[in-house]
């Protein structure tokens, strides 16, 4: 090492420089109310962007309402139905319907339990825990203020597979939601295994499960195709807001752990003395 050389400070990136203002305004409230910054970061920072979410979802509907008045890209409507009515056969209609099932208010949460428990056991950790709590938490808000705003009407019974449903039908609760909960899923596979191979395989698996499933509620006749792209949509700008925020807290967090590495002053002899 060369006289007076030092090491070259790392500046820090983005995430961390938003953790670090996060962890200077939040440092009172935390430690007023108990919790850890980082904690608390995550929450402020998701819970933000839940009512962000919660606000696209009321814009989405405007736009909807609008584009459907123009009769614009829910021309498609008809069209799909028809075409998915024509593809029916009862073979199909089971398959679809055992997929849409999965999705449902009771295959979904189940599913998501058994994969985060897993998650927390073995890598023992209750991060998985705490954002497919918020994360579905967010998607079941995103879908009652979207089916309140729009109440959108369900296609006819008369086209549709038993058992019916209901309740409106803008946006597809069963696609948001299964979006959501493997978006979020893929997200921790990702952040903690490091096989290349179950890595791919996690990815092409929940974009075939979120697709596969929007594609069954059109199938099926439970919904109209832009109903199920609304919910994609959605899907994916909340996985977004959630991953974000556990990012911030993870920098947050190696930020408060890195240990900060001094260097000595050259003496005179011209060496470097070690920290």
């Amino acid at each position: 090492m060369s006289v007076g050389a030092s090491e070259p400070a790392t500046r820090p990136t983005a995430h961390e420089e938003a953790a670090g203002w996060l962890a200077r305004r939040l440092s009172p409230l935390a430690r007023r109310w108990g919790w850890s910054v980082a904690v608390l970061v995550l929450w402020v920072t998701a819970l933000t962007g839940l009512v962000v979410a919660a606000a696209a979802t009321a814009a989405a509907a405007a736009v909807y309402d609008a584009v459907a008045e123009r009769d614009g890209v829910a021309r498609f409507d008809a069209p799909v139905l028809r075409e998915a009515i024509a593809w029916r056969t009862p073979l199909r209609d089971h398959l679809a319907a055992a997929v849409s099932a999965v999705g449902g208010p009771i295959g979904m949460p189940l599913l998501a339990v058994l994969v985060v428990a897993v998650m927390v056991w073995r890598w023992r950790s209750r991060q998985p825990l705490v954002l497919m709590v918020i994360a579905t938490a967010g998607s079941l808000a995103m879908t009652a203020v979207g089916k309140l705003v729009v109440g959108r009407v369900r296609p006819d019974h008369r086209f549709a597979v038993p058992p019916f449903e209901s309740s409106p039908s803008f946006p597809s609760g069963h696609t948001l939601n299964s979006t959501v909960v493997a978006g979020v899923l893929t997200y921790l596979v990702l952040r903690n295994v490091a096989s290349p191979v179950l890595r791919v395989v996690t990815v092409v698996g929940a974009v075939t499960f979120a697709t596969a499933m929007g594609l069954s509620r059109v199938f099926l006749g439970h919904h109209w195709l832009t109903d199920v792209m609304a919910g994609w949509a959605l899907g994916v700008a909340w996985v977004v807001v959630v991953v974000s925020a556990d990012r911030l807290q993870r920098d947050l967090r190696g930020s408060r752990r890195r240990p900060t590495r001094e260097v000595s002053p050259p003496t005179t002899s011209g060496r470097v003395q070690p920290p």
